[in-house]
């Protein structure tokens, strides 16, 4: 757990031991990126990523997911080579217009709207079937091949300037070892892996460099045999070979994590741990859900022991909980569960107040 749940620090120490915070839009209380990063970064709140991100040595880009990566793992997956998304030969020529657009506005970047005004190109069906702006879905593709990148964003809108990307085509034994970095910083952030939970992440590595897909299966392999690991209960599990695991008492605190903390990324292994199943319900009809909207794991000590549903109404917290087994009833925990509310009361607060 203390590998994971490390003592506050910097923002930006924190995202580079990290090296990827998984991002979600919807704010239940708060965004997951900034849910996951409040435990790990001194007097942060809500929103401190979005408004320091021009400061940060941080990208926003795909890995396993999309969020926020540290210059060093973004630049392992790029340039993204391979054939363009783009389609259509009309659809290339507006993608290079467009390209040289936002190049000519400089490295303060362009606002959406002002190339959408410029080039006013209709709109097209996107990946979920309903209608979109065609520039904007031309600048989602331009900036996941690398030739775009956001400099900031404002009212949550990407503004976006150009990039290049120099040197050489890179030889097999270069993408060979930048797969081998990939897979490194995916066990980093959530190791210990079971063999499944560990092919689970490398093979989502597809998305970070789909110009390697090919040599993805090999790297799986090359990894098992260099990682730690060790069998408990008929089960493999995998950890970098640096760290020795040590039988540490865990801290006695109450923790109301994201449902993308790497704490509990891992369902499969959510349950090995823990003993139950959660799911991320936001997504599922209301009457179908368990845990509710937008279920907060709450961590006592090292064990997932419940969730908990947390909303700002009228200026003040609100929460509400759920336990697999039964409320512990020690004042160790009632007081920590208050500390933690205060914790996230502070941290919901305008950065001004």
């Amino acid at each position: 757990m203390s590998r994971n749940l490390f003592p506050p620090t910097t923002l930006q120490r924190a995202i580079d031991r990290l090296g990827f915070v998984q991002a979600d839009p919807i704010r239940a209380p708060a965004r997951a990126q900034d849910l996951t990063l409040r435990h790990r970064v001194r007097g942060y709140k809500a929103g401190d990523l979005e408004r320091r991100y021009a400061a940060l040595e941080v990208e926003e880009d795909v890995f396993i997911n999309y969020g926020f990566v540290t210059r060093r793992l973004h630049a392992l997956m790029h340039p993204r080579e391979g054939k363009p998304r783009w389609g259509a030969r009309h659809r290339k020529s507006r993608a290079q217009e467009l390209l040289e657009f936002v190049a000519a506005g400089g490295a303060a970047g362009i606002h959406p709207r002002e190339v959408a005004a410029h080039f006013a190109h209709g709109r097209v069906t996107n990946y979920w079937g309903g209608s979109s702006n065609a520039t904007t879905h031309l600048l989602d593709d331009l900036h996941y091949r690398g030739l775009l990148r956001i400099v900031r964003r404002e009212a949550g809108i990407r503004i976006y300037a150009a990039r290049q990307w120099a040197g050489d085509p890179l030889d097999a034994a270069a993408r060979r070892a930048r797969l081998d970095a990939l897979v490194d910083a995916v066990v980093d952030l959530y190791a210990p892996l079971t063999a499944s939970g560990l092919s689970l992440v490398v093979r989502r590595l597809r998305y970070a460099a789909p110009q390697w897909r090919a040599g993805i299966p090999a790297a799986l392999a090359r990894a098992k045999q260099r990682l730690a690991h060790a069998r408990l209960d008929g089960v493999e599990w995998y950890w970098p070979a640096s760290e020795h695991p040590e039988d540490a008492p865990a801290p006695t605190a109450v923790r109301l994590l994201a449902p993308f903390d790497p704490v509990v990324w891992d369902r499969a292994r959510f349950e090995l741990l823990w003993g139950w199943t959660y799911r991320f319900e936001a997504y599922t009809p209301a009457p179908k859900r368990k845990l509710g909207y937008y279920a907060l794991p709450l961590l006592w000590k090292d064990r997932v022991i419940g969730w908990s549903n947390a909303a700002l109404q009228g200026g003040e917290l609100h929460a509400d909980f759920g336990f697999v087994e039964s409320r512990p009833r020690d004042r160790a925990f009632t007081r920590e569960l208050d500390a933690e509310l205060q914790r996230l009361r502070a941290f919901l607060a305008s950065p001004s107040s």
